[in-house]
């Protein structure tokens, strides 16, 4: 042993495999803060503002500075400012709530019902997005229980309401499998609209599918009333066999395999509220 190593007071030598203790000298010390009671009630109003999904904080920050937020029924332009969950907050006089708005997409298998429960105990499309979010997600619109394919969640209430109302004209396009192949005189009545027992149907276009059967068509309609698409086709004799709903809003299943789902893009929110 050296002596160097004896000065170290018995201490074995890092060189020799041994183990150092971590230094504390000039500064090094850890930081012991004293911990922060946090109020579970309060949160910041950018914070606040963000969850609602009007923006992120940094902006909240900015719109806050100017003047655009109101807490209470009082114009507040502190930054850092808090504000309880009670409160009421408003953005340019709009009320908001401090919920993140979230938007999930499925790609709906056959077998499931489109609702949040069934009392006969039969399987809701919930079940697949159980681990989806921790919020109250709910289905805009809705795909029967043998239809495949796109199906939107989201606890925006305004949105839902929006893509459902038939005024927006949102795209739906469904890839449509009959029991034989359709006629085109049968084609042709489809494209001049139908009346049904609930009134005239009128979709947006219909063609057979390139490459394919007659018996596959593909049918493009902004229609919102119950099994719309099953029974345009019953009524001139046909039994629809599959009916997979491939695009929805613009939105497509391109990556999303049968029985998955996947958030929205930002960019794919922003056009659904710019529609």
């Amino acid at each position: 042993m050296s002596r160097t190593d004896k000065n170290r007071r018995g201490k074995v030598s890092g060189r020799q495999g041994g183990e150092r203790k971590e230094s504390y000298a000039r500064g090094n010390a850890p930081i012991r803060k004293k911990p922060v009671s946090k109020n579970p009630d309060e949160m910041r109003l950018n914070k606040y503002i963000a969850n609602a999904g009007i923006c992120s904080r940094r902006d909240a920050d900015i719109y806050i500075a100017a003047g655009n937020v109101s807490v209470n029924g009082e114009p507040v332009t502190e930054l850092g400012f808090k504000v309880k969950l009670t409160d009421e907050v408003r953005f340019d006089g709009k009320l908001i709530r401090p919920e993140k708005k979230e938007y999930v997409l499925l790609n709906k298998p056959k077998g499931f019902i489109t609702t949040t429960r069934d009392e006969r105990g039969r399987r809701t499309v919930m079940e697949l997005v159980s681990n989806a979010s921790k919020s109250k997600l709910l289905p805009v619109g809705r795909l029967d229980r043998n239809t495949t394919g796109l199906l939107l969640f989201t606890n925006d209430g305004d949105l839902a309401k929006k893509l459902t109302h038939p005024k927006h004209g949102v795209r739906k396009i469904y890839h449509v499998e009959l029991d034989k192949n359709l006629k085109q005189e049968d084609l042709v009545k489809i494209q001049q609209g139908l009346t049904l027992d609930d009134g005239l149907i009128e979709v947006d276009e219909v063609s057979y599918i390139e490459n394919a059967p007659k018996r596959e068509v593909g049918i493009r309609i902004h229609s919102g009333k119950n099994r719309i698409v099953r029974r345009i086709f019953e009524h001139l004799g046909y039994d629809v066999i599959k009916l997979d709903r491939v695009i929805f809003a613009g939105l497509t299943k391109k990556d999303l395999p049968r029985g998955h789902w996947r958030p929205l893009t930002q960019q794919e929110v922003i056009n659904l509220k710019m529609m």
